[in-house]
């Protein structure tokens, strides 16, 4: 049994939840993300958390039994008659609302409890009893008496709360309530053997035995608390732990030359010296609370990771303690009642082990989810965003606005799921291996070091009895740092939305390292509630200063943070990872920074230095927003051809589609068409310049530095060519059309639609657009190398090739963080009707005669 504790409710964490409000979280699904049901209904008072759990946190009973952060009756410094009244007076009503709160719920317990003591006592004079008289009194010793107790106390106490001003005064209440705390003494007294009892009287009868194991007795129809269960052990230990109060928070609060000082004052210290008697007669279970060497078990890290579980992703909530990792999930709850964690597995840190990757077992049931259907859900979610702002906008009504959040969080659950792909094993030594996985190698980078920096130190391996099991995961929900899903729609309305449209980032060069490596860096930002990999450094071969001054232009989503990893690159090809089948290179270190829009949003460079694991790498960056991105500049030489129209060009060149299109088409299907993330990877925005240089001049040498080029430059360089051209390819003209044809439910009229819309293009950009096209296919076929999908480069390109230049963009653009609107959602879909579309010949299409009835 445990130890009673002097330092308030176990059960009640009310600060935690006063300033909380009702979203779609982690609290309304559950760890596969079925909906559970919802807290109280419209219109009801939200009860601050409750927590329930048979024990207090690891921290709080390890202070007390340990004695080292016991509470004396004596006021803590500072709070002498000079105690901040208003302040003072607000806080003392906010320890009684919580504390009334956590009285409701066991008042009703007690009551549910005792529901069933009527029958059974009714049956008792019968021939055919469940209970004896005796046995009925015995388990249920004294409970009648603490429910009278408490329910006196919760009547006079909650009129006060109600009318709460400085003339209210308690202390009495509390005085009184502890004197009669010598009725826990009896019950304590009697726990033993009303178990016992509960025990025997289960086996012996199959009644009772449904009665003991759940009894699932409701509360009061009209308790906010009808829907929770109560169990007989819970309630009975429950009873147990709530013979201390929350006298310290009150004296904290309470001018020393208030009335009810002395009697708060008083009613603590028979409250500690009743509990100080209890717990000798106790055998404390420390090892729950403790490591194994006597140190207190503390929360160092916790977080929602996706592991592979059965062949299927499951979100798991991971804690990481000092001593021991435990992977949980939320368990369903009824209405009203708090969220509870179900231990899954948990391993000692001491057994715990990373196998290598050439040593790590094949995963065959680790397949990438279809990148098709991620696209899908960003597209839904963005529109539903869409839909939120306008509701709002028009002051829409609440409920319709709820179940878009509802809608939103659905698909943001499911691309959290869906999306991670790398691999984090780690091993139990003495049993299995269990497999997470991450969007990031930054997570795990950050989870893997945590652990070893824990492992440093000398631990012991232990099995953790299931008392000690359900009371370590019982703490979880108390000491848990991350409170939700990190999806977008958990933030509150007033939270930045993050930035949208192009960051460009230099990476200078990095300084600290110990020893030569080949080196690079690579850059992530967070997009839809994980993070992505958007560029990446050349390797810097055999230095301890690698000096990159590269330049990259990455597109943000709602982005928040940048990260830069640093990485020492492995040619070791036996350093493989059987989970996806790529060499694993070394991190050499890691760092973060938020992107605040005040420091971003500037024309200026602003440089900066991120300090990781001893090294410093240095970069600068400057933010352009989608607004501004938007803008089509037509070029002043129309020597030239970035900014001037496809038609001067090629029939300046003489050509059909224009010279730059087809030079970095073939380099890239020469070379480039197995480069994972090819046109998604940024290429170095300096090498783009020169490159655009080059062809602008016409310099004879554009073969030759076209062969030495990275072929993330020469790939940027053609998405850079379509997005500077003074009207997108699919022409201005036609936007709207375009915009009204994909939006086509019929598949018969969408296809005579769209394929006159093609036919309506001049001719160059018809052909050019083609060409284009079928390059475009041709990387897709490769996608299990390179990793994209025709979605892939659809949202991609859709937008360069079909977003309005600056005059036509003012009419459809609503605001910047509208990135992913419905028009820009349409963008994507139009390229991607055409790159599902079996081959589509110029000749044919112009030959072709379909009957459309719209003029365009």
């Amino acid at each position: 049994m445990e130890p009673l504790s002097h330092r308030g409710l176990p059960r009640l964490s009310w600060i935690d939840t006063l300033y909380s409000n009702f979203s779609y979280g982690a609290e309304d699904y559950d760890a596969e993300g079925h909906e559970e049901q919802k807290g109280p209904p419209e219109g009801s008072e939200t009860m601050p958390y409750i927590d329930e759990s048979p024990t207090m946190s690891p921290q709080l009973s390890a202070r007390s039994q340990s004695g080292g952060d016991s509470i004396s009756p004596t006021p803590p410094e500072g709070l002498a008659p000079g105690v901040e009244a208003g302040k003072g007076l607000e806080m003392r009503k906010l320890v009684l609302s919580g504390f009334l709160a956590s009285e409701e719920i066991y008042i009703n317990q007690l009551e549910a409890l005792l529901l069933p003591m009527k029958p059974l006592k009714a049956t008792a004079t019968t021939s055919q009893p469940v209970l004896t008289i005796q046995q009925i009194e015995t388990i249920f010793y004294k409970i009648q008496d603490i429910y009278e107790i408490h329910k006196e106390f919760y009547d006079n106490l909650c009129p006060k709360v109600q009318q709460w001003d400085s003339q209210v005064t308690m202390g009495h209440l509390f005085q009184k309530l502890a004197s009669q705390l010598g009725v826990y003494k009896a019950f304590v007294d009697n726990y033993k053997v009303a178990l016992e009892t509960a025990e025997k009287c289960s086996q012996s009868n199959n009644q009772f035995q449904k009665i003991s194991e759940e009894l699932k007795v409701k509360g009061p129809k009209d308790s906010k608390d009808s829907h929770t269960s109560v169990t007989m052990e819970g309630t009975l230990r429950n009873g147990l732990d709530y013979s201390h109060l929350p006298l310290s928070d009150l004296l904290k609060h309470t001018p020393v030359d208030h009335p009810d000082y002395p009697l708060l004052q008083d009613a603590l210290r028979i409250s500690q010296n009743f509990l100080s008697s209890i717990n000798e007669d106790i055998d404390p279970r420390r090892t729950a609370v403790t490591t194994p060497k006597g140190e207190t078990r503390q929360l160092v890290k916790d977080g929602f990771l996706v592991e592979m579980s059965e062949s299927s992703r499951k979100l798991r909530h991971v804690f990481l303690f000092t001593d021991v990792l435990l992977c949980a999930k939320l368990k369903k709850t009824s209405a009203g009642k708090h969220q509870q964690y179900d231990c899954k597995w948990y391993i000692p840190l001491a057994d715990l082990v990373f196998p290598s990757p050439e040593e790590s077992e094949a995963s065959p049931q680790v397949h990438p989810f279809p990148d098709h259907e991620l696209e899908d859900m960003k597209m839904k979610i963005s529109a539903l965003k869409s839909e939120i702002q306008k509701e709002k906008a028009n002051k829409g009504q609440s409920r319709a606005i709820e179940r878009l959040k509802k809608k939103m969080f659905e698909n943001e659950f499911l691309l959290l799921l869906n999306s991670p792909t790398i691999p984090f094993r780690i091993h139990n030594r003495n049993g299995k291996s269990y497999l997470f996985l991450l969007s990031s190698d930054y997570e795990r980078s950050e989870w893997r070091e945590a652990i070893q920096k824990l492992q440093k130190k000398d631990l012991q391996a232990f099995v953790l009895s299931s008392v000690e099991l359900q009371v370590l995961t019982g703490s979880c929900f108390k000491l848990r740092t991350v409170h939700n899903i990190p999806v977008t729609s958990n933030k509150d309305d007033d939270e930045s939305p993050g930035l949208y449209g192009f960051l460009h980032v230099i990476v200078h060069s990095a300084k600290g390292f110990k020893q030569s490596a080949n080196l690079y860096c690579t850059l992530e930002v967070d997009s839809f509630g994980y993070f992505v990999s958007k560029a990446k450094t050349r390797v810097f071969r055999d230095t301890t200063e690698p000096k990159w001054d590269e330049e990259f232009e990455i597109e943000l989503e709602g982005s928040q943070s940048l990260r830069i990893l640093c990485y020492e690159k492995c040619y070791d090809k036996t350093k493989v990872n059987k989970d996806n089948n790529e060499i694993v290179d070394k991190i050499m270190g890691k760092g973060q920074i938020q992107l605040d829009p005040q420091t971003v949003e500037t024309k200026n460079w602003h440089t900066d230095v991120i300090e990781m694991n001893g090294i410093k790498v240095e970069f600068s960056m400057k933010f352009t927003s989608r607004d501004m991105s938007l803008k089509r500049t037509p070029s002043k030489k129309q020597t030239g051809v970035f900014g001037v129209k496809i038609s001067v060009v090629t029939k300046r060149e003489r050509s059909k589609v224009p010279y730059i299109v087809r030079q970095c088409v073939e380099e890239v299907e020469k070379r480039g068409i197995e480069e994972v993330g090819i046109y998604r990877i940024s290429g170095v925005a300096t090498d783009i310049q020169a490159l655009k240089a080059v062809f602008d001049a016409n310099n004879k040498d554009i073969l030759l530095m076209l062969s030495d080029m990275d072929i993330n430059a020469i790939a940027g360089t053609l998405k850079l060519y379509f997005r500077e051209l003074p009207e997108p390819l699919l022409t201005d003209r036609l936007y709207p059309a375009f915009m009204e044809g994909i939006a086509l439910s019929d598949p018969a009229a969408k296809e005579n639609c769209m394929m006159h819309l093609l036919r309506s293009l001049p001719d160059p950009n018809l052909i050019t657009f083609l060409f284009l096209l079928e390059h475009l296919k041709r990387v897709a076929e490769k996608e299990p190398i390179n990793k994209m999908s025709l979605h892939n480069l659809a949202t991609v390109f859709g937008p360069t090739l079909l977003r309005p230049s600056e005059v036509e963009s003012k009419a459809h653009l609503t605001s910047a963080a509208d990135i992913w609107s419905h028009d820009v959602m349409a963008q994507v879909q139009v390229l991607l009707y055409y790159l599902q579309h079996p081959p589509i010949s110029f000749a044919e299409l112009k030959r072709n005669t379909l009957y459309f009835s719209t003029d365009v």
